[in-house]
């Protein structure tokens, strides 16, 4: 295949897969965004501020051990599994809303599962190494192997060790969605919202929880593109 046509075959491609799943992202992100601001600013009847929330549910479930900070920005949420700590974002930790209480329960989720062992967040830890370096050197290799047929041998290489990248993209899901159903029946059981609070918590953890679902899906949409383009280099 010449240079031209190839570079026509590879546009081609990229509309074809990659188009209407970016599209996909932004629409996602956007909802999310719009349903974080609607019950980030809407605060629960309780008063209880992420922070206080995050304890709460861990306590419920038993789990000790577990420190709880503050970090800069917003959408920085998450739970560290090497220091056992719970980070909480500026619009979270100290915010009594509704949006608060779920994001932070989500991450106590994560804790909970941590410190339980939870099979789906074992098998995501494993692949992690192989899918940072992966999203390091596989493009590196990829663009190395479109460039001549002499080194085409690293396209497949490089396609291989992305692989493990979009494997990782996969795994998140389920550790994601049980987070936050770990999240919401907590919430539920001990009273930390009223059933009109608690069902804004769970549209905005399951806004959250799409983002992962489109990122996943442009990953896996990506990496179907790549072997199309080496089958036609075939």
């Amino acid at each position: 295949m010449g240079y031209f046509s190839y570079l026509a075959y590879y546009n081609w491609s990229y509309l074809l897969f990659m188009l209407p799943f970016i599209i996909l992202t932004i629409i996602v992100q956007a909802s999310m965004k719009s349903t974080f601001n609607k019950y980030g600013v809407i605060r629960n009847l309780r008063g209880l501020t992420g922070a206080q929330a995050a304890e709460r549910m861990l306590m419920n479930k038993g789990v000790t051990g577990v420190r709880i900070e503050r970090i800069a920005g917003a959408y920085t949420d998450h739970f560290d599994p090497r220091t056992n700590v719970i980070r909480l974002s500026e619009t979270v930790y100290n915010s009594a809303s509704i949006a608060a209480v779920g994001v932070a329960c989500h991450e106590a989720g994560h804790a909970v599962q941590h410190a339980e062992g939870y099979i789906p967040n074992k098998i995501r830890s494993a692949i992690l190494p192989v899918a940072n370096f992966g999203s390091k050197i596989s493009w590196i290799l990829i663009i190395a192997g479109l460039i001549t047929s002499t080194l085409q041998p690293l396209l497949y290489i490089g396609i291989a060790l992305f692989s493990a990248s979009v494997l990782f993209t996969v795994a998140t899901l389920p550790v994601e969605f049980n987070a936050s159903s770990r999240a919401l029946s907590c919430i539920k059981e001990t009273g930390m919202l009223s059933d009109d609070e608690y069902k804004g918590a769970r549209k905005t953890l399951t806004a959250a929880a799409m983002t992962y679902v489109a990122s996943a899906a442009v990953a896996v949409a990506q990496l179907v593109r790549l072997l199309l383009i080496a089958r036609s280099r075939d």
